[in-house]
């Protein structure tokens, strides 16, 4: 039996890849299709894959020509599932000509005509691309700047311009956008989604102005300084049938995700410790936020996403910079679960490990500085040479993979769960009581 396999994405599976299987299916008696996965799609730089791995699977499965689906998940795997499987044939579009010719050691390799004028991409290129403006301040140009650039990057959706209240302070990529205003009101008119990063005394109220206006609403954490504030606008979506969502760009990264998924499956046994810790020595500027509200957010993410926010106790422990208690260089907040307790240390005066740890009953996740920028991390165990590590490509910080998640998220008119509505509210809800002093304990 002549054995031939092929590898895709396969998203949005249409005419052409299914006339791509068949001509593969006919070089011999028996195919094996392997479809690429989310993160090894992600490691290859295709971020804007629309369907997951199980639809793209159960659509492959559905043509049925396939006689066996597999799942491709790492760099170099080819190789042994021609090994595992007794390939004889490798096919493969002629788009890759060439890029296979070292898989000629193990089986046979040819590269088969594409159907003309039909892709993945075309495809996701139909639907209405998104444009969306950018609404910030003085002290998030770098982050302002970086997501311009990973939204290049992405199928669907264009920069249309930005509110920014000195144009002489944008940096050159910024200040060549379509619109660029001082006034918000003129720059929702122009576009169909915005990227909010200004001062948090603001969002609530452009949030709102943006919904309101038939806005979709991508908003850094937290949404706002008040729970009744964040369940107003947080209705107001769903009844407009709006995206709104938090953006925590960590939350998108592929390493820390996979971390998630391996601590919930139970991989160091019951977590019974959750400690992360953020700073920064970035100098205070007119209108900066302190400690707390700068990486908070952050910080609480692993904490109430693995241990929920049912905690039966906390408190707060800050150390201001004047008086007027309106800027925390450093901040630690200490929670008691009913089985586990959890912490978070945040500075933008002081500078601490930016390490995110996580201690179970058989081990413990060692996510090393700066842990919301991972690409890697450790679990460790009791005898260190069952330590495992693992690596993932991060792009762009993450930004871009929350940018296709907000993509999803307007195409498929329903929310994505990185980040779920009760981490959002709980979030807030610990940004209500920093506010309002309540368990805090000034140094």
């Amino acid at each position: 039996m002549k054995k031939v396999i092929t590898y895709g994405t396969y998203d949005l599976l249409h005419y052409g890849h299914i006339r791509l299987l068949e001509r593969a299916k006919a070089l011999g008696d028996y195919l094996i299709v392997g479809v690429t996965a989310d993160g090894f799609d992600m490691a290859r730089g295709k971020i804007n894959v629309q369907q997951s791995l199980m639809e793209r699977m159960e659509a492959v499965k559905a043509t049925g020509i396939a006689d066996e689906v597999i799942v491709e998940e790492y760099e170099g795997q080819k190789i042994d599932d021609i090994l595992r499987y007794g390939v004889d044939i490798f096919a493969i579009g002629s788009d890759w000509e060439g890029k296979f010719d070292y898989l000629n050691e193990y089986c046979r390799v040819v590269y088969l005509e594409r159907t003309a004028g039909v892709s993945s991409s075309e495809l996701r290129s139909k639907d209405q691309p998104i444009k969306i403006g950018i609404v910030g301040d003085e002290n998030e140009l770098t982050l302002m700047d970086k997501f311009v650039s990973e939204c290049r990057v992405v199928n669907g959706i264009s920069v249309e311009g930005i509110c920014y209240p000195n144009k002489e302070q944008l940096p050159e990529g910024l200040r060549r956008l379509s619109v660029v205003t001082e006034d918000y009101e003129s720059l929702i008119v122009q576009v169909n989604a915005v990227y909010i990063i200004s001062n948090i005394n603001e969002h609530f109220d452009q949030i709102r102005y943006a919904l309101d206006h038939n806005v979709h609403v991508l908003c850094e954490s937290p949404l706002t300084k008040s729970v009744e504030e964040w369940k107003e606008i947080t209705a107001l979506a769903k009844q407009k049938h709006l995206v709104l969502m938090d953006a925590i760009r960590t939350a998108y990264s592929t390493a820390y995700y996979r971390m998630l998924l391996l601590v919930k499956s139970g991989r160091i046994g019951d977590v019974v410790s959750v400690d992360a810790s953020c700073s920064s020595l970035r100098g205070k500027t007119k209108n900066s936020i302190g400690s707390f509200f700068s990486w908070g957010p952050n910080a609480l993410l692993p904490i109430f996403q693995i241990l929920g926010t049912d905690y039966v106790n906390k408190q707060i422990i800050s150390l201001f910079e004047d008086d007027n208690l309106q800027y925390d260089t450093f901040t630690k907040v200490a929670f008691v679960y009913p089985k586990a307790v959890a912490s978070i240390k945040v500075g933008k005066g002081v500078k601490t490990e930016g390490e995110l740890v996580i201690s179970g009953t058989n081990g413990y996740v060692y996510v090393p500085a700066p842990w919301w920028k991972t690409d890697y991390f450790e679990i460790r165990r009791e005898d260190p040479t069952h330590n495992k590590r693992y690596f993932y490509q991060l792009d762009g910080e993450g930004i871009r993979y929350e940018i296709v998640s907000f993509l999803k998220a307007i195409h498929q008119s329903r929310r994505i769960s990185y980040i779920s509505e009760e981490v959002s509210s709980a979030i807030v809800i610990e940004v209500e009581d920093f506010c309002n002093g309540n368990q805090l304990i000034r140094m």
